[in-house]
């Protein structure tokens, strides 16, 4: 459980960065050339949108980098980033396999309890 953990929680974290990078992108181009009226409107909350794009994809690679040695600490940060993904963007055709990954990755970091590692979190 603890190397699905750590698979999919760095391919999650390498997707989420994909997402982050259009997603702050598109912050960062409507405050430098304005709106365009139809096409490209501001966010409503433009801080959360940049915080997730750089939190999210960063939480769930340390997630799913330490899943081996910390397989609990590895599966909260995992969730938090799915959640925090979830909430920034939303579930759509491009976040579905970040948020699916690292919740899936969350859920076997704290369910990798004692067959892979003599040392159990609990």
């Amino acid at each position: 459980m603890r190397n699905a953990a750590m698979i999919l929680g760095i391919i999650a974290g390498l997707v989420g960065m994909i997402v982050g990078f259009f997603g702050y992108g598109f912050v960062a181009f409507i405050d430098r050339f304005g709106e365009i009226d139809g096409i490209a409107e501001q966010v409503s909350n433009p801080e959360l949108i940049q915080t997730a794009s750089i939190l999210a994809p960063l939480l769930a690679i340390v997630g799913g980098a330490m899943a081996h040695a910390r397989a609990l600490i590895a599966g909260v940060l995992l969730l938090v980033s799915a959640a925090g993904m979830y909430y920034a963007f939303g579930f759509g055709v491009f976040t579905m396999f970040p948020i699916a990954f690292a919740g899936v990755a969350g859920v076997l970091g704290l369910a990798a309890g004692k067959p892979d590692e003599p040392k159990a979190h609990f």
